[in-house]
């Protein structure tokens, strides 16, 4: 499972989550995040957000309840043995 790290735009400190699943809708990238591997852990919905000539990726936390309703469905379906919660 890949690990990385996230560095806060407001230049606030890092954070490192493991990456579950990544898809593409509609030509939006996603990715779902953990901070655990154990137990029922916290989750992020994120969304690509980088601008092609950009060196680094560039994501945001995913707040539209449709948005964030629809893409959790997907990740659900492609790993089979997760629930998502919101």
């Amino acid at each position: 499972m890949e690990k990385i790290r996230f560095t806060f735009g407001d230049g606030s400190g890092e954070e490192e989550f493991f990456v579950l699943e990544e898809t593409k809708i509609n030509e939006s990238a996603y990715i779902l995040v953990t901070d655990s591997l154990e137990g029922d852990a916290e989750c992020l919905i994120l969304k690509e957000v980088s601008q092609p000539q950009q060196a680094e990726s560039v994501y945001e936390i995913v707040e539209d309840d449709t948005e964030l309703l629809a893409v959790s469905k997907v990740f659900e379906e492609l790993l089979e043995d997760v629930n998502i919660e919101m």
